[in-house]
């Protein structure tokens, strides 16, 4: 069992783990009894092949006629952009677009950092004076940003972290967290490790092993949210085929690459999963956002089960967050 807490009532929620039994066996038995099993599984042709079969085959009139697969994966589709007969393979739903325009409103001052995705997000700190302190739990930091980045691994290296977990189930665009000019973008490869709680306590440090996209926002331009350089690392995923930068102003019209000098505006779409489980990971330099209270106080709930709780031997709970809602603000 997994638990999570919804963020706007503080109700504990008991998730519903996709694949579970089948997660459980590649990384316990397969990892240390079958390793070649294991890396087939974990690799890039088995994890296309794996989406293609559960995203890819059309649902036909199962889907617009029985809303119990909706229902089961919680997917509203009047927020869609598109109209309900356009949703005729799971691929489609998993990346479909929504008028978050007006269904993921977005505070309006200049300095609060919003969630990147509709995700559970956990919080950590990269120094040892941080309550907030988990060391080589969720990724290796040098591994996460790549080893020959020095000027960035000094940057971030004693700042706080969020890492937001997307379900399959979720709206999988990405959105900026934070106003700002990109300084630097760059791709690094991996395996395609699941994104399952159970997954990440077996394997340590999943999320620096798989294939990710980094991108460095300075925010302390002319326009930006004022918190510093952040990181913004996206992680595949089993399943997840790619990840595909589409930044757009207005809607989710004319998207363009991420590139080093362009400004992102805040809370617009950066990029698509395309599809199954993922992750975002921001990072904050030292001192410079602090995370809102009410995610601080659900993440040290002890009356949540949760498997990073158990697995890393520390009350630590996910909180499901809503994209483009405050996650923190800037210190003064």
């Amino acid at each position: 069992m997994h638990q999570y807490v919804e963020r706007l009532s503080g109700t504990v929620m008991t998730e519903e783990l996709f694949g579970d039994r089948i997660v459980r066996f590649l990384y316990s038995r397969a990892r240390e009894q079958a390793p070649f099993l294991f890396r087939l599984a974990t690799s890039a042709r088995i994890s296309s092949l794996l989406g293609f079969y559960h995203f890819d085959l059309a649902l036909g009139p199962r889907l617009s006629g029985n809303s119990r697969f909706l229902a089961r994966c919680g997917v509203d589709l009047t927020e869609c952009v598109a109209p309900r007969a356009h949703f005729t393979t799971p691929r489609k739903i998993f990346e479909r677009q929504i008028r978050y325009w007006q269904c993921r409103p977005m505070p309006h001052l200049d300095t609060v950092v919003v969630s990147p995705a509709d995700a559970r997000v956990a919080l950590g700190a990269l120094h040892p004076d941080s309550p907030l302190f988990l060391k080589d739990k969720f990724f290796d930091y040098q591994e996460l940003l790549g080893a020959d980045r020095r000027r960035w691994l000094e940057v971030f290296s004693h700042g706080d972290y969020a890492v937001f977990r997307l379900t399959p189930d979720k709206y999988h665009y990405n959105h900026t967290p934070v106003s700002g000019r990109v300084v630097d973008h760059y791709s690094l490869g991996g395996a395609y490790h699941s994104c399952n709680p159970g997954a990440v306590v077996e394997v340590v440090t999943p999320y620096s092993k798989n294939k990710r996209v980094v991108t460095i926002i300075d925010t302390d331009v002319e326009g930006g949210t004022g918190v510093g350089y952040v990181a913004m690392v996206e992680v595949v995923a089993m399943m997840i085929g790619d990840i595909v930068q589409c930044y757009s102003d207005t809607g989710y019209d004319h998207p363009l690459r991420i590139r080093p000098g362009m400004f992102l505006s805040k809370g617009q779409p950066k990029s698509l999963y395309r599809p199954g489980s993922s992750t975002d990971i921001l990072l904050f330099e030292k001192g410079r956002a602090h995370f809102a209270e009410d995610l601080l106080k659900n993440g040290r709930r002890i009356d949540v089960h949760s498997r990073f709780s158990l697995g890393f031997g520390r009350p630590l709970v996910e909180v499901e967050v809503q994209a483009r809602s405050l996650i923190a603000v800037a210190k003064d």
